[in-house]
């Protein structure tokens, strides 16, 4: 079987209505591509992943590929990217009448744990999208910190509709220092038992910050990445859950040699319905993936599939049919082709600071940047975005902040 074809072909698929509101939080989320490689054999493999809406996907991507035999690429440690993996092992798998996970290993698992996610949210849009997870199924819920949010009171709201059991998992995007996230770290842990797993706490060369960070909390700490290769950071004590990321054959070696020292791992896989039935193959195989997996599938109204995977108890199943085991709507595929993306609404960000003051910006502005200090300590400020109401005092202050920037009334 030679591979004869690959098509790159950008999608916008819409949003889920709840983010009608959200345009500038949620801004690039609809721009992905898919791919499909064709064979002499008449079989079709799919992939795709999310994109920034600032790159260009080259029409040309993954072209090096055709002439050649799909089984050539299997645990590849070629830089392919997670869109081209997918649709080479959906490919196989169908060639072979199997599922992915068999491609991959014994199967450990026939459901994963799965967490849902969103954008950096204002607590009360962040209490609201905790309903709607828990309702959804979901007991595990993603979200980026962020300067422009009180943690505090993002934990406060959540908390208050949460069912029994659900756990807040904190990505701090690993810019802070162990003095800043520290405080907030013990802060969550002793006032907040909603609070579940704490990622990336740390800038990611701060070893002995990771080892400290770790010995004076119990809330598990997540590592997005292993920029010295997985060992080394097992080795220095870093970290208690490790985020799988690389090649197919760093991600799934990095998941086999963890397993060996007992360490959790998990998966993130930013794309829909066909990223994430990739990830529960993988999923199924890594011996400690006992964590969750991070799938965007549900951002978005529609998908490329004629299915969906299931969110129940906190799990989705892993597929049983040849490759990925969902298939393909061809005219969903043109529909979304065709759409347009949304576009960033004009806007100023809007800042309240305890004391009443209120700072405007070309987006939003964070308390840092007007306190000249990391947010550990700041409490009870709030941030929101306003958007274009065509009101003569939202193009005063429009006109202002374009030019001044970050202004004070």
């Amino acid at each position: 079987m030679i591979i004869t074809d690959v098509d790159v072909i950008p999608i916008y698929p819409r949003l889920a209505s709840r983010y009608a509101n959200r345009r500038v939080d949620m801004y690039g989320i609809d721009h992905r591509i898919l791919f499909r490689i064709a064979t002499d054999a008449g079989l079709v493999g799919w992939g795709e992943t999310r994109v920034r809406p600032w790159a260009h996907p080259d029409a040309d991507l993954g072209k090096e590929l055709i002439g050649k035999r799909p089984i050539d690429f299997i645990n590849n440690t070629l830089s392919l990217g997670p869109g081209i993996n997918t649709a080479l092992y959906d490919l196989l798998g169908k060639a072979l009448e199997v599922p992915v996970w068999k491609l991959l290993g014994p199967k450990r698992r026939d459901w994963v744990s799965v967490a849902a996610w969103t954008r950096p949210a204002s607590p009360e849009h962040f209490r609201d999208e905790i309903q709607r997870a828990a309702a959804a199924g979901y007991r595990v819920f993603k979200i980026h910190t962020s300067a422009y949010h009180d943690v505090f009171e993002q934990t406060r709201l959540a908390a208050d509709v949460a069912p029994e059991g659900f756990r807040l998992h904190y990505d701090f995007n690993h810019n802070r220092s162990l003095g800043a996230v520290l405080p907030i770290v013990a802060e969550l842990e002793r006032n907040h038992p909603i609070v579940g797993f704490i990622e990336d706490p740390l800038v990611r060369d701060d070893i002995e910050g990771w080892r400290q960070i770790r010995s004076q909390t119990r809330l598990p700490i997540i590592m997005h990445g292993t920029r010295l290769g997985g060992m080394q950071e097992y080795k220095h004590e870093m970290a208690d859950i490790f985020m799988l990321t690389g090649s197919m054959f760093d991600t799934m070696a990095s998941g086999f040699g963890l397993a060996q020292a007992n360490m959790q791992v998990l998966l993130q896989y930013e794309s829909g319905t066909l990223g994430k039935a990739m990830a529960m193959h993988m999923a199924a195989v890594l011996p400690t993936h006992t964590a969750h997996s991070i799938n965007l599938d549900d951002q978005y109204e529609e998908d490329v599939t004629t299915t969906t995977l299931p969110v129940l108890n906190g799990s989705s199943p892993v597929p049983q049919g040849p490759g990925l085991g969902v298939e393909v709507d061809e005219e969903a595929v043109e529909r979304c082709r065709q759409q347009k993306p949304v576009e960033r609404p004009k806007h100023i960000g809007v800042l309240q600071m305890p004391d009443g003051s209120k700072w405007f910006g070309p987006s939003y502005v964070s308390p840092a940047a007007i306190t000249g200090t990391e947010e550990a300590m700041i409490r009870g400020f709030h941030s929101h975005i306003w958007e274009d109401d065509e009101s003569a005092e939202f193009d005063g202050l429009y006109d202002r902040v374009q030019t001044e920037g970050v202004i004070r009334e």
